[in-house]
């Protein structure tokens, strides 16, 4: 089974989705939108780049040049 996102409504006037695994654990949380369609809209562009993004290690301090 895969992934899923959920949709969920912060109040009257906020919404934000959630992208869980198959086993339920929650991968990413989005920030609030202010409208229906702008989640659906960043539901859209998550699927549309997390295929194809790049891997940035941030993990650890640049080595400057000597």
């Amino acid at each position: 089974m895969a992934g899923r996102f959920e949709i969920l409504k912060e109040n009257d006037q906020a919404y934000r989705f959630r992208l869980t695994a198959a086993d339920g654990t929650v991968v990413a949380e989005s920030p609030t939108f202010p409208h229906l369609d702008g989640v659906v809209a960043g539901i859209k562009a998550v699927r549309e780049n997390a295929a194809t993004g790049l891997i940035v290690d941030r993990s650890t301090p640049e080595r400057k040049a000597a």
